[in-house]
């Protein structure tokens, strides 16, 4: 129950453009007020370092208050926020429209919205969040294999950690041999259309960086459970980064551009009644509402927010609409299945475990669910300063995740499911198979 706010949370959009929203003393202010409230509460204290870290700071005060923290250590808190949002969507009861009006993820934003516009963040996390810079050399031949085999050294590790700051043992991705939106056809080949109560009869595929330069796999898979269930799709024409790598930076210009880059192709297909389908939930989640609050008078924004669906929103809400095939042949065994936070606050329910449960209906599955933070949250999870806390919030994930053996983990966030299974093998429980939630589908329909 949520105290003192019976109602909904309401989001508020971001007032980014505001000439106050950059004034560093004005945010220490409402920080000092917002951390005031969350020290008399408390209850987020188990979902990420902020938390802990805040507590700690006040904790070590001759009074035991917020006033006594000095301004500048505020920033060790920031710092420890990977925006996951848990807090806003499942714990604080002081949300909007509560009066005290808390956002703590929004003035976490704020806050390095300031620090990238002073200079202070490092040249190699600008770099770890350019996603689209070092996944252009996914799909060059000699390259990728080149940059992959290095990438493994211990040598090259040890640069990478004193230039751009990646932890040495941190799991990295490889780059894929070929890009998704390289391979992958570009139509799909059903020619009729079904047009459900909750579900467009079409799908726009929106690849994002991840699947196109690292796991094309996943994009894969998606495409052959399309075509399996006769519903036509086309990949997006053109696309940029999402821009979420650049939100938890603080870059909020950058985010701006590939917004611009991005929308009037995808309002297009919204325009026309597609359903606009992103396999990872960071990229969804920034389509459905960060960009819709950061942009609240873009009406081609608001259209691409509606039309947006996560895959397994899309395939159960096309099951009820009675659409969707259930002729699947393959037992999966036994599944741990990890809900990453970015598919939590997407207020969509568990659609992913709904799909699962129906393929439990029809053959073999023994599914254990872990709904918890796994610690990675994007660069977070690699960065030498941070990993090794990564490693220690994602513990009971791990633990849970073992439990009973499974045959396969699974996570809709690839990254996390990776630093899972990393988790796994170093307590001693290493998962059997690491398997997206999309290909754990496709392999239960039986489909090469």
């Amino acid at each position: 129950m949520r105290e003192g706010n019976l109602e909904a949370p309401t989001r508020h959009p971001l007032d980014w453009k505001s000439p106050g929203f950059h004034n560093e003393a004005a945010a220490l202010k409402e920080m000092e007020r917002v951390f005031d409230i969350c020290h008399g509460c408390r209850r987020c204290v188990s979902l990420c370092q902020g938390f802990p870290t805040l507590f700690d700071l006040v904790d070590a005060t001759e009074d035991g208050e917020v006033h006594g923290i000095k301004k500048e250590a505020y920033w060790n808190v920031v710092d420890q926020c990977y925006l996951c949002d848990l807090c806003y969507m499942t714990k604080c009861p002081y949300t909007p429209p509560h009066p005290w009006g808390l956002d703590f993820p929004h003035l976490m934003l704020r806050a390095k919205a300031i620090k990238f516009k002073k200079g202070d963040v490092r040249p190699g996390e600008r770099f770890l969040a350019s996603t689209d810079v070092h996944g252009s050399f996914a799909g060059i031949p000699i390259v990728v294999q080149t940059v992959n085999a290095v990438n493994k050294t211990r040598l090259a590790r040890k640069a990478m950690d004193k230039t751009l700051g990646v932890h040495p043992e941190a799991w990295m991705p490889e780059l894929a041999t070929k890009r998704f939106r390289w391979s992958a056809n570009k139509q799909g080949q059903a020619t009729v259309i079904n047009n459900g109560q909750r579900t467009p009869g079409r799908v726009a595929i929106f690849s994002t960086c991840y699947v196109n330069y690292n796991e094309p796999g996943i994009g894969h898979d998606l495409v052959k459970l399309l075509d399996h269930n006769e519903i036509p799709y086309t990949i997006v024409e053109k696309e940029s980064c999402c821009g979420m790598p650049k939100l938890e930076l603080g870059d909020l210009d950058a985010v701006a551009k590939h917004k611009e880059a991005n929308m009037p192709t995808l309002a297009r297909y919204a325009k026309d009644g597609f359903a606009i389908l992103s396999a990872i939930p960071s990229c969804t989640l920034m389509f459905k509402q960060e960009l819709p609050l950061m942009f609240p008078d873009c009406a081609d924004t608001q259209l691409v927010k509606e039309a947006m669906f996560d895959p397994f929103e899309y395939f159960v809400a096309r099951h009820k609409d009675g659409l969707l095939k259930t002729d699947f042949k393959a037992a999966l065994g036994k599944v741990s299945y990890h809900i990453p936070c970015h598919g939590r606050v997407q207020n969509i329910g568990k659609k992913t475990e709904e799909m699962f449960k129906l393929i439990g209906s029809k053959v073999e599955l023994a599914l254990n669910t872990v709904e918890r933070c796994s610690g990675h949250a994007g660069t977070y999870g690699v960065k030498t300063r941070t990993h090794p806390v990564a490693m220690k919030i994602g513990k009971p994930v791990f633990k849970a995740m073992a439990k009973d053996e499974p045959d396969f983990i699974s996570s809709d966030c690839a990254l996390a499911g990776h630093h899972i299974a990393q988790g796994m093998a170093q307590a001693g429980t290493p998962a059997k198979a690491l398997k997206h939630p999309l290909t754990l589908v496709r392999m239960a329909y039986g489909l090469e």
